[in-house]
């Protein structure tokens, strides 16, 4: 009997085996992989090539503090720290101060047009910095500014007022661009808190000046250090601004010393590593002030499970005033850099306004856009980067989030820090690293859109993670439970129970990211090669062959286009329970 039955158990083995098989640890194994190849690799090579890449070609690579000693052992360090510095302190402090007075206006005062102001601060987002810099060239600059000239003509001035090849036009330039992004997160800031305090303090006799400092101000300190520190890092790494603005007048930082580092000839990528890991540590710094400032937030909580209903601060005639400052604001950041670019794309060569002018007007720079030979291509790629990179990272973060929330598998907090590890990354910092990687290990994609696809995938990745975690916070244990108990799988539960459930966060990290991939320069510029151009390399090739005319045609054509796609997202994200 044993032996009639045995043959039978032998021949089910391999069935029971396939169905004990669980694909669930090849999907999680696999983003865990993945997750940390792409977040700790370049870190861990741009750190090797600060210390054995050797100041000449000739020498073997060994252990050396060369690249230090040239990057930090001469009096021109000190001043390119001193000028990264003064610029992101400076740029910070200008987007902070503006951005949050505009959003206590808009949030604590019955200024009129109020909502339509919030919707407008958004649209300045959209526009790509190199644009944006290239635009208050156009305005600034004090030979062809037209806010110059026109000051020149009008006062009769014999020196133009306003450089912006100057740190403080690098500061002007960058914090302007920025400061709706602060103008955001402080109203987020104000909405959410209670107003009884500041109230009970005008009741007390308090004018709205005190208030704001000895209130408002302090109640919500921890969002205004928290916003500081964001803007802070954010200018420290930014690289448009201190190479358009910076670089013809000497005045580096240390995204511009990378930049020139790897250009020169001979490349000195090791000195450019030494630069990089500067930057990083001052944007860790940054990063982990900004965490622990988020996690000691409660202390400083004003909402309760009470509803509230703010009592918007009568402005009286002044009102008018503040409407005034909104327009005034939104002519400084919308209206004039793309009205300066619209005016050049329709002239055979850069000229101000006037009515000589009026004459050349011609469609020339878009045909000549039309034309482009590399235009097709750059869209493609562009495109393709940034759907690519927005699935990709969507899709790998869901599982990492599921991981991290739903589980209690071992180690699981050290995977949430490792997936968040990029966000320190500086964009150019980040380039350099990869292609130090990709340089010493060559498997095929340097020179090709992988590498760059790879760099979009790294760098964007913490905001797709920071999406999912909120949706997936909101989803109970018990529904995968009863999936279950139900004979699902794991596969079957997390494709038709999770990712519908996620669908909110999916979506709106899938359009953030998308939309970010696309305006994308720092991390593109050290790792594209022709035929892997995008758009906005495009633009800047643009630039530095003097094309200024169809520079500006296709960045008008640009901007319409990303403002189409975030009507197309935003009435996307409605559909799918996206609201905001």
């Amino acid at each position: 009997m044993q032996a009639a039955g045995y043959p039978a158990m032998n021949a089910a083995a391999p069935f029971a085996l396939r169905r004990s098989f669980d694909w669930k640890w090849v999907v999680i194994g696999l983003c865990v992989v993945f997750t940390i190849y792409i977040a700790v690799v370049p870190l861990a090579f741009l750190l090797w090539q600060s210390f054995f890449t050797p100041q000449t070609a000739a020498k073997a690579a060994e252990f050396t503090l060369g690249n230090y000693t040239s990057a930090y052992g001469s009096s021109e360090t000190l001043r390119l720290f001193w000028n990264s510095v003064q610029f992101a302190v400076g740029a910070s402090l200008f987007a902070f101060v503006l951005g949050t007075a505009l959003a206590w206006m808009n949030e604590r005062t019955n200024t009129p047009f109020k909502t339509l102001f919030f919707a407008l601060s958004i649209i300045p987002l959209i526009i790509p910095g190199i644009l944006f810099t290239v635009a208050w060239i156009l305005l600034g600059s004090p030979k062809i500014g037209i806010i110059n000239l026109a000051l020149q003509n009008s006062f009769g001035l014999e020196r133009p007022l306003f450089n912006v090849y100057s740190l403080w036009g690098m500061i002007w330039v960058d914090g302007l661009h920025y400061s709706p992004m602060a103008f955001l997160l402080m109203t987020a800031a104000f909405r959410a808190m209670d107003p009884a305090l500041e109230e009970s303090a005008t009741m007390s006799g308090a004018n709205i000046f005190q208030v704001a400092y000895r209130v408002t101000l302090k109640l919500t300190w921890p969002a205004i250090l928290a916003t500081l520190l964001m803007l802070f890092v954010r200018a420290i790494e930014s690289f448009e601004v201190p190479a358009l603005l910076g670089l013809p007048v000497g005045i580096h930082v240390f995204t511009s010393a990378i930049y020139q580092a790897v250009h020169r000839y001979p490349s000195q990528i090791g000195l450019a590593s030494a630069y990089g890991m500067t930057l990083l540590v001052i944007t860790t710094i940054g990063v982990y002030f900004v965490s622990r400032l988020s996690s000691r937030g409660s202390k400083y909580a004003t909402m309760t499970g009470k509803g509230f209903r703010p009592r918007r601060i009568d402005l009286g005639p002044w009102r008018w005033v503040a409407a005034a400052v909104f327009i005034v604001y939104f002519l400084l950041i919308v209206v004039l850099p793309f009205a300066v670019l619209l005016w050049s794309s329709f002239q055979r060569f850069y000229s101000v306004p006037s009515w000589q002018a009026l004459n050349n007007l011609t469609l020339d720079p878009y045909r000549f856009i039309f034309t482009y030979p590399n235009l097709v291509r750059s869209v493609w790629n562009t495109l393709i980067l940034s759907f690519g990179s927005a699935t990709v990272i969507m899709l790998v973060t869901s599982v990492i989030c599921w991981i991290v929330v739903k589980t209690k598998l071992p180690g699981r907090w050290l995977l949430d820090n490792v997936a968040s590890l990029p966000m320190v990354f500086p964009g150019l910092v980040l380039g350099l690293s990869i292609m130090i990687f990709y340089l010493n290990f060559d498997i095929g994609i340097y020179g090709t859109i992988w590498i760059m696809f790879i760099a979009y995938v790294t760098r964007f990745m913490p905001y797709g993670l920071r999406y999912n975690t909120t949706s997936m916070l909101q989803i109970h244990k018990e529904l995968e439970e009863s999936a279950a108990m139900s004979g699902a799988s794991w596969g079957t539960t997390f494709r038709r129970v999770i990712l519908p459930l996620l669908k909110p966060g999916l979506v709106a990290g899938w359009i953030y990211v998308m939309i970010v991939s696309i305006r994308e320069l720092s991390s593109s510029i050290l790792l594209y090669s022709p035929g892997t151009e995008v758009l906005s390399i495009t633009i800047w090739e643009l630039w530095e062959n003097g094309q200024y005319v169809e520079l500006s045609a296709l960045g008008v054509l640009f901007i319409l286009a990303l403002f189409v796609l975030v009507m197309l997202a935003q009435w996307l994200g409605k559909k799918f329970g996206v609201k905001e």
